[in-house]
């Protein structure tokens, strides 16, 4: 009976196998997580953006995406339009009425590639002139 320990051929295809393994990429499993947005979070602005942007570490699904800016009465802002960039699927936007100064909440909800539903908000200000 042969002893695979022991031949030589079987330890190389297997430290071969491992080798290739690692060159592999990796598939992310990970939550997508916001890394950048426009106007940032907590900025203070002199004047009102016609636009919110945000982006995540890696794309996101079109599916139940949102994103809503709430005035500090409650009231959402946005134009109810947020769309995802064609050539950037981390990339989200929306288009937002004219905003006078005061405190704005952006929320977001977003699918990951790995199905798991992410929310969050960030705030912006807007100060007079």
């Amino acid at each position: 009976m042969t002893h695979y320990k022991n031949n030589k051929n079987f330890r190389v295809a297997v430290c071969l196998a491992v080798f290739l393994t690692m060159l592999l990429p990796a598939q992310s499993w990970a939550h997508a997580i916001l890394v950048r947005s426009q106007p940032a979070k907590e900025v203070e602005l002199t004047e009102a953006p016609k636009q919110i942007d945000v982006w995540f570490d890696d794309k996101v699904g079109s599916e139940f995406m949102a994103l809503a800016v709430i005035d500090s009465t409650g009231k959402r802002v946005d134009n109810k339009d947020v769309a995802q960039e064609t050539f950037n699927p981390a990339h989200l936007y929306c288009t937002v009425q004219p905003l006078p100064p005061g405190v704005y909440t952006v929320r977001y909800r977003v699918v990951s590639i790995d199905s798991h539903i992410v929310t969050g908000k960030f705030q912006f200000t807007i100060k007079a002139p």
